[in-house]
């Protein structure tokens, strides 16, 4: 098991989401979404959504691409099954109301798929609503910012990822 990329970046959850997608496929996808609030991570093929239960703390995006499959993280508090599509090999980590947080470039273009893990959102969310009802009128931002950036333990997000296939050619056709 070799592990042929990793990057890590922090991404605000700007209406407690993140979303990972090829460079190419930038559309909201109002049905993943949908999934992603019922079950922390939805998708559709081209784009990944990640469901924070906070809206103000970074958390951590890390995307692993392997050379074969991998077992399921036993130190994660859940997981579920994940594939993406990328027709360009440039995966970007998007902040709804802030813009991309970062591009990772995948080792080709081409079908990948996996699984998506967390960790720290549940003690995320507890540190947010504790620190929320510590902040006072006269707080200036940067004291809030300190109180965000003082959380204990970070909400993470992992993509353990392998190639699989060739992307779909791409429709050149006009619409």
């Amino acid at each position: 098991m070799t592990l042929l990329m990793q990057g890590t970046t922090l991404a605000r959850p700007s209406h407690r989401l993140v979303e990972v997608y090829d460079a190419d496929a930038y559309l909201t996808d109002s049905t993943a979404i949908a999934a992603a609030e019922r079950n922390v991570v939805g998708g559709n093929g081209y784009h990944l959504y990640l469901f924070s239960l906070q809206s103000d703390l970074e958390v951590a995006v890390t995307v692993r691409v392997w050379d074969e499959p991998q077992p399921p993280p036993g130190e994660a508090e859940g997981f579920t099954a994940v594939s993406l599509e990328s027709g360009t090999g440039i995966l970007v980590i998007g902040q709804f109301t802030f813009g991309p947080a970062a591009e990772m470039s995948l080792p080709r273009p081409g079908v990948y798929e996996g699984h998506a893990s967390w960790a720290g959102r549940i003690a995320a969310a507890e540190y947010y609503e504790h620190a929320l009802r510590q902040i006072e009128d006269d707080w200036s931002t940067a004291l809030i910012q300190q109180l965000w950036h003082d959380n204990p333990q970070p909400e993470q997000y992992t993509l353990d990822l392998w190639y699989v296939r060739e992307p779909e050619p791409a429709d050149d056709e006009d619409d």
